[in-house]
């Protein structure tokens, strides 16, 4: 018996090679459904993107030193003087708001697809919850370079949480470590970006991922009327889908290079408690709740901006009915598409709001609402 069969042998009887070999093959070369297309690859985009924030995340994790003594410096260091550092946390930064476009494009096809309805309610719902918490990368790892931007944009979060009704205080107390944002808070939110967060987006993913592999892709057709797949129509795992994967993860990639060489993330200025900004505003994903938050009373508004994250869990549970073709859920999809181009409106006013623009020789002012009034010249 050869050395590499005698070796093969020890670890069988004590590792299952075999068995993972086995279930790996039934895995890469499972059928999908025929309506399987490049939208399909958004899911494997996420994972890639996740895995890119992690590594890159490690890196900064060098240089980076969580204090408010010397946060930006260590940022401005890695920007400046630290070898590629300026493209590791380029990716990094843009790695997270693309995640977040990425996962809603994701969820867009899901829900368009009727992807959601029996038996994948729950993975619907775990793709909700990793959408909360890449939510809650994006808002914790703000505040970690500790410019004025990140420092009053963490002010105004917190304070829009301090202010729910009952626990709003308790809750603003343990979110900054006491009364103003400061070393306690960006230790916190230090803690949670790299050590909390991480092991529930791992968590989540591995639980979403184990699903859709037992469950397999959505069919097209109706609850309870899925028909056996066709080896001559459907679309295997590998190599097909793996291959427009393998094309577009690369595309991707190299996409967020130019991004990051054309548009690097600023350093801006060190954190000045002392000092407020003019218009101050979160990230885009938490625009339009923040734009909708000032058209209404406080209480009105918190109440409000909690239905569409209590919707989107629940969506599953809510819509009975069996269809899956868009064309067979026009009111499903009306709602959905309605619900997004709102959001998308309040975003695009809460980003003009409180700005100046010149537009066709006009300039324009725009005033917290989101209201434009045209400035006379000379003023």
């Amino acid at each position: 018996m050869s050395l590499r069969a005698r070796a093969n042998g020890w670890f069988e009887r004590r590792y299952p090679m075999r068995a993972i070999r086995e279930g790996l093959a039934h895995q890469m070369h499972k059928l999908l459904p025929p309506h399987v297309s490049w939208l399909h690859t958004l899911g494997g985009l996420l994972l890639f993107l996740a895995a890119q924030q992690i590594l890159t995340g490690i890196l900064l994790m060098v240089y980076y030193r969580p204090t408010t003594e010397d946060a930006y410096e260590s940022v401005r260091f890695l920007m400046l003087k630290a070898s590629f550092g300026w493209l590791i946390r380029g990716l990094h930064a843009w790695g997270a708001t693309l995640m977040i476009a990425v996962l809603v494009l994701h969820m867009l096809r899901v829900f368009i697809m009727g992807a959601y309805k029996r038996p994948r309610e729950l993975t619907w719902v775990g793709g909700v919850l990793i959408f909360f918490t890449t939510l809650g990368f994006g808002f914790t790892g703000y505040l970690l370079p500790w410019n004025q931007l990140s420092y009053w944009a963490t002010t105004v979060g917190t304070e829009v949480a301090a202010s729910i009704p009952g626990i709003g205080r308790s809750l603003g107390v343990l979110m900054r470590g006491g009364e103003a944002v400061g070393q306690e808070t960006l230790a916190r939110f230090y803690t949670m970006h790299v050590v909390v967060l991480p092991w529930v987006l791992v968590f989540l993913m591995i639980m979403h991922i184990v699903m859709i592999r037992t469950q397999n892709l959505a069919p097209l057709e109706a609850v309870g009327e899925e028909r056996p797949l066709d080896p001559r129509t459907a679309v295997s795992f590998a190599p097909q889908h793996t291959s427009r994967e393998l094309v577009v993860f690369p595309l991707f990639f190299a996409l967020m290079i130019a991004v990051v060489i054309l548009f690097p993330p600023e350093i801006g200025v060190k954190a000045d408690p002392t000092v407020t900004p003019e218009g101050i505003k979160p990230e885009w994903y938490f625009l339009p709740t923040y734009q909708l938050l000032k058209y209404l009373p406080k209480l009105l508004g918190l109440g409000l901006s909690a239905i569409p994250p209590l919707l989107l869990l629940l969506w599953p549970f809510l819509d009975r009915s069996r269809a899956r073709r868009p064309s067979q859920r026009k009111l499903s999809v009306t709602i959905g598409l309605g619900a997004l181009l709102l959001t998308v409106l309040l975003g695009l006013v809460g980003y003009l709001s409180e700005s100046e623009i010149t537009l066709f020789g006009k300039h324009i002012r725009f005033d917290m609402y989101g209201v434009p009034e045209v400035v006379p010249a000379g003023r």
